[in-house]
């Protein structure tokens, strides 16, 4: 077999010369939909950090700004044997995490389990469930006969929550497709709890942790600089180490002022009353078909959940638009149905290298029976970039804002997420706008580095886990709910 080398990528200068009059006067019009510039990424930012702060005030803000209870980072030292549980909004993972001897080392066992799309709206008694199941799978294929005494369980619980306690937390809303009753506005923990008594697992649940602040947890555990965890996938999130002197909320604990404590920002609700962030028709559209309209604002503008859908909206409305008319004649029926196309198929179009977009195309022709001219493949092609690039510019803001919020000059940025990870460009877009709205000299290195996350919802809930269990053997037992149940940890 000859090897053909790494692809080329071609250049795409001049690739608009055959585009008709119409279509490029559309292609001018996205673009002025959907560029968002230095001045607009400053006032959202400087907007961001105003709603942080309320968000920590006594009477609170759209941001919760949700204290964890997570008090301070790890030391690299934690040893133990721990499991956790990731539900996520298309996958539920179990994994048993090793603390190694070692500074910063561990070892990980894990499973996979398909969240079952009919659960996300079914009963609540069904979820819960179905994880317990989930994790008696797990324990009897690695641990059949065995003997495992109480094995601590950190639960990463990725939808905003109220804790009073690390080991309790009532859902506050569901995001991410979930909508099933009888959880919003109840702790969660007993629910799953009373699933485990049931099939008679060695399992103490010890704590209760969003996915963000286990990557803030698990980033840190190996790089010490790390100061903002960060999720861009089906959600978007942050999480980082606020003072409890900085929190008016949480006053009458009367918590020493330089105590640390891990903040869940749950920002995805951010200008939910639209005062700064640039709307479209087409997001419009997305907030008044969701599962819960006026909600989540910021996260329906940058999520992977929502980029395809927004793409999706864009190209039905070209193709009714009498000016437009892309498609013109054919069948559009498939690109009609809802979230019927997800973020990687926004990354397959702007990963395509070749001139005449054969590979777009083909996705076009497979997927959606659609046979697209060059000029709509052009269209769709700048389409599929400036959602992707708009998304990763609004998500820097947030960054930023806590960097401001902070006065954090330097750092590492933990970030996770399917969109982080595998859409094209998405790291460089980003970094690109934080210098815009920092203002970072020019040919100097980035001191804000937004970078690939230690597993959060995996070796991060297991840390969070070990220090919870670390607290109470000091009696350090602040935040704690059953302190006892944990004992039997110990």
């Amino acid at each position: 077999m000859v090897g053909v080398g790494p692809r080329r990528q071609p250049s795409r200068k001049g690739s608009m010369t055959d585009v008709p009059k119409n279509l490029l006067e559309q292609i001018k019009e996205l673009e002025r939909l959907f560029t968002v510039d230095q001045a607009k990424l400053k006032e959202i930012t400087n907007h961001f950090v105003k709603e942080l702060e309320k968000g920590l005030s006594v009477e609170g803000g759209t941001i919760p700004m949700n204290p964890t209870w997570v008090m301070g980072f790890p030391t690299g030292h934690e040893t133990g044997t721990f499991l956790a549980l990731d539900m996520g909004g298309t996958n539920l993972r179990v994994c048993e995490v090793i603390l190694a001897e070692e500074k910063g080392e561990f070892d990980i066992i894990q499973s996979k389990y398909r969240m079952p799309e009919e659960l996300k709206t079914g009963k609540s008694d069904e979820l819960w469930e179905y994880v317990a199941d989930c994790l008696q799978q797990f324990i009897e294929y690695h641990h059949e006969g065995e003997d495992l005494g109480k094995l601590p369980l950190g639960f990463t619980f990725s939808y905003p929550a109220t804790q009073d306690y690390i080991d309790h937390g009532v859902l506050q809303r569901w995001t991410k497709g979930f909508d099933i009753e009888g959880v919003e506005g109840h702790d969660v923990v007993p629910l799953l709890e009373d699933a485990l008594a049931k099939r008679d697992l060695p399992i103490k649940l010890a704590a209760l942790i969003n996915d963000t602040t286990g990557t803030l947890i698990a980033s840190a555990y190996t790089d010490d600089t790390m100061k903002i965890g960060c999720i861009f996938g089906t959600g978007c999130n942050a999480a980082y180490m606020e003072n409890c002197g900085s929190i008016p909320k949480l006053a009458h604990y009367k918590l020493p002022p330089d105590m640390p404590i891990a903040i869940n920002c749950e920002y995805g609700a951010f200008d939910n009353e639209h005062v700064v962030l640039p709307i479209t028709p087409y997001d419009v559209i997305i907030d008044r078909d969701s599962p819960r309209p006026g909600q989540q604002a910021f996260e329906k503008m940058v999520a992977g959940l929502y980029l395809g859908e927004l793409f999706r909206l864009t190209l039905v409305d070209l193709h009714e638009k009498e000016t437009v008319k892309i498609f013109a004649g054919q069948d559009i029926s498939k690109l009609r149905k809802a979230y019927t196309l997800d973020s990687s198929f926004l990354s397959l179009i702007e990963e395509d290298p070749f001139e005449n977009l054969l590979e777009t195309s083909d996705l076009f022709q497979h997927k959606l029976g659609i046979t697209a001219s060059k000029p709509e493949l052009e269209l769709c092609r700048r389409l599929a970039e400036l959602i992707g690039t708009r998304a990763a510019r609004i998500s820097a803001c947030g960054v930023a804002a806590i960097c401001k919020k902070k006065n954090i000059e330097s750092c590492h940025v933990g970030a996770d997420g399917s969109v982080f990870n595998k859409y094209p460009h998405f790291k460089a877009r980003g970094a690109q706008a934080l210098r815009e709205i920092l203002d970072w000299p020019k040919g100097k290195k980035d001191p804000v580095d937004i970078r690939a996350a230690e597993d959060g919802s995996g070796v991060g809930a297991a840390l969070i886990a070990a220090l919870t269990i670390k607290r109470v053997a000091e009696g350090n037992l602040v935040g704690i709910k059953n302190h006892e149940g944990i004992t039997a940890c110990l």
